[in-house]
């Protein structure tokens, strides 16, 4: 295995994360994967990057170390235009680029809090993520990562913070309405135009831990909390939530990736 292939430094079960993972799957890139355990991540993301990150997924591509999902996508098209995740049209590129962006803002955090949260409050559960996601090393002491990662969840997140959780709960709902919206905009099939883009990616990737699809980094038979699967539970018919699960259906494909190293 090469050492000049591309390294994506990640965490596995971020929905973030996916995004990256996705992209480079879709360009069919071999690459190697990184996983610090997360806390000590953001001591990597800013190493790497010299200061302009502390989250990941971060890129290491032709000696550059790439950080946010977004900016890794742009390198990874100007690097690898084929297959494209751009439209080649100039405005819907704009557009798709303005999908990315919002789905990025007002999903992506909100979405991440309020399945924390509920994992934090349900301890059974949270553990039972811990010891389906965790690398080998940290399974084997899955109640101690489990504690470490309700604890870190907490402070990074604000995963205890019920007030902020009920406002995160508006907006993922307002985030699938604009999906539904955007699918009923261009006739149900894609974001933008008719093949598969960066807006689809984006709103699929990070849709994913509300979906659930059995493509995702999450076991789909790993039940989430009660309190979450009511919420979810009368989403399963809207047509944004139908189109997540299919867009993972026909769209994510296992990447070229090596094994994925563990460190501090």
């Amino acid at each position: 295995m090469s050492d000049s292939l591309p390294t994506l430094w990640q965490i596995d079960v971020s929905h973030y994360s996916e995004k990256a993972r996705w992209a480079l799957a879709w360009k069919g890139i071999e690459h190697k994967r990184r996983s610090p355990i997360p806390g000590a991540h953001m001591a990597v993301a800013l190493w790497l990057t010299g200061g302009a990150q502390t989250t990941f997924p971060v890129l290491t591509l032709d000696g550059r170390h790439i950080g946010d999902s977004s900016a890794i996508v742009a390198a990874l098209e100007e690097r690898y235009p084929e297959p494209p995740l751009y439209p080649a049209e100039r405005e819907q590129r704009w557009r798709a680029l303005d999908l990315e962006s919002f789905f990025d803002e007002e999903l992506g955090p909100y979405i991440r809090q309020l399945a924390w949260f509920e994992l934090s409050n349900d301890v059974d559960r949270f553990a039972g993520v811990m010891a389906s996601v965790a690398p080998p090393p940290l399974a084997r002491i899955s109640g101690a990562t489990a504690r470490y990662a309700r604890t870190y969840t907490g402070l990074r997140f604000g995963a205890g913070n019920a007030e902020q959780a009920e406002r995160s709960r508006a907006k993922v709902l307002a985030a699938l309405d604009r999906l539904d919206a955007e699918l009923e905009r261009g006739g149900g099939e894609y974001l933008v135009g008719n093949r598969f883009s960066v807006a689809d990616l984006t709103a699929a990737s990070l849709f994913y831990p509300l979906v659930g699809p059995p493509e995702a980094p999450l076991p789909p038979d790993q039940e989430m909390p009660a309190r979450f699967e009511a919420f979810r539970e009368p989403l399963r018919e809207r047509p944004g939530f139908k189109w997540v699960a299919e867009m993972f259906r026909r769209h994510r494909k296992p990447g070229k990736s090596a094994a994925t190293t563990v460190s501090a």
